[in-house]
């Protein structure tokens, strides 16, 4: 049987390595460099190049571009956790005078803010940040394109904003902040602001022949939250065992859940290619599976990291030219070879070692109207409510420890779970957001809204 860190098969290891040699020989990226995570720890590195004898290995570093936006989020939700801040607060509360204060930092995470995709001309990523040196060079006199919240549409200022909005909090610049609260606890060592040798250099490559350019490497400034870092497959990797499991040192498990969860209006092209965002950090269902991450690029360098939640697989794909290998959709191929070659073992099923009889008696069908559904005690005192049929409406449900549960996921999130009970202390029904669940389908002895007929059912022959 499969043990937990047993090293991957020959077959997935080739296979992998020919999807990589592929994504470099098609995209035609002067080297490129992947590496993948399975059960918290990288079992794979693979690179190509196009240097005669020599590959990068998982300590060169790349620039990684949006992938940038992660860790500003990630500072962000700290200072939340902390109760320095509330996702609902309009930015103006903590950061005043941007033009885009109306906004909530919720919205500015998500790309809903409203804001411009760019700063003002000249473009940001090839010109030095010394251009934009203060906030309303980076926005401009008019920082809107859309209603605030009205619908998902990314904005590079808008993470510039989010860096500021750290700064001011923290009281020490962004990649200080960085380097202190996130870099260090996770030993991402070589993750910095600047190249550190070993790096990578960019380049363009002509679209039409077989020769190169070398890309300018820029500082920029401001702009930095929105995509300045520079690191490497083998930080990028232990990034996501962090992104999947949380780390009490940096952010909890519940709060990387929620960086993964949907938190911006999709519009029609989003819903059709199967992607949304959360709190920096991009989602799309592929193939049948939840992909979580981000990609990123600037002039010169692609990035890509992958993660399968599910699976417990993560990718990451770096590449040093301005476009060519499509190194999102790389990382993504490269976690559905190990998923799907190497299916995750599941733990073996062991019982409860403790439940509360109250709650044991909730277990069991209930109905809604005339529908049937089952609810089901689940790990850590949870509840599963599930449709009987398959179809319908479904939710985790966590317990609040007074009796109550609140729903996790889906339309009943953040909704109200109580168990309503007779003189007796027996159960009557449950009532989930004003929704009445009974034994059995329209319980004449419980509480269902509207009543229930007298003469109860009946077939065509009571038909009057």
């Amino acid at each position: 049987m499969t043990t937990p860190h047993e090293e991957l098969l020959p077959a997935t290891r080739r296979a992998l390595l020919h999807r990589i040699a592929v994504a470099q020989a098609e995209g035609r990226a002067p080297s490129l460099v992947a590496a993948v995570v399975r059960d918290g720890r990288t079992v794979w590195h693979g690179s190509r190049t196009s240097v005669e004898g020599h590959g990068p290995d998982e300590n060169v570093q790349y620039r990684i571009g949006s992938l940038t936006k992660t860790f500003t989020a990630v500072l962000v939700l700290r200072l939340r956790d902390e109760g320095r801040l509330d996702l609902g607060d309009a930015l103006e509360k903590h950061l005043p005078g941007t033009g885009a204060g109306e906004a909530t930092i919720a919205q500015l995470l998500a790309h809903s803010g409203g804001l411009a995709a760019e700063s003002p001309a000249p473009w940001w990523e090839r010109t030095p940040g010394s251009l934009r040196p203060e906030l309303v060079d980076v926005l401009g006199p008019d920082p809107l394109r859309h209603p605030v919240g009205s619908r998902f549409h990314y904005s590079n200022p808008g993470y510039t904003v989010l860096g500021a909005l750290v700064e001011r909090l923290r009281e020490a610049p962004w990649e200080d902040v960085l380097r202190r609260e996130v870099l260090a606890p996770l030993g991402l060592h070589r993750t910095s602001g600047s190249p550190q040798a070993p790096h990578a250099g960019g380049w363009a490559v002509h679209p039409w022949a077989d020769v190169m350019m070398p890309e300018p490497v820029e500082d920029l400034g401001l702009m930095a939250p929105a995509g300045q870092l520079w690191s490497t497959t083998g930080d990028l990797a232990r990034f996501a065992v962090f992104l999947a499991r949380g780390d009490e040192r940096v952010l909890s498990a519940e709060s990387v859940r929620e960086m993964r969860t949907p938190a911006a209006p999709s519009d029609a092209a989003d819903l059709a290619a199967g992607s949304a965002y959360g709190l920096g950090m991009q989602l799309q269902h592929r193939d049948g599976r939840l992909l979580v991450g981000h990609s990123g690029s600037l002039p010169g360098f692609l990035a890509g990291l992958s993660i399968s939640v599910e699976d417990d697989v993560a990718a990451v794909v770096l590449a040093n030219c301005t476009s060519g290998p499509q190194v999102w959709g790389t990382a993504a191929d490269l976690v559905g070879i190990v998923a799907e070659a190497e299916p995750r073992i599941p733990e073996p099923w062991r019982p409860l070692p403790a439940v509360d009889p109250a709650v044991l008696e909730l277990a069991g069908p209930w109905y809604w109207g005339t529908q049937g559904f089952g609810l089901r005690l689940a790990a850590g005192g949870d509840l599963a409510l599930e449709p009987l049929t398959g179809v319908g409406r479904r939710a985790r449900l966590r317990a609040n420890g007074d009796g109550t549960w609140t729903g996790c996921d889906g339309y009943y999130a953040g909704e109200l779970l109580t168990v309503v009970r007779r003189p007796d202390g027996s159960v009557s029904h449950l009532d989930l957001g004003s929704f009445v669940f009974t034994r059995t389908p329209y319980d004449g002895e419980a509480a269902v809204p509207g009543g229930v007929d007298p003469d109860g059912w009946r077939g065509t022959d009571g038909i009057r």
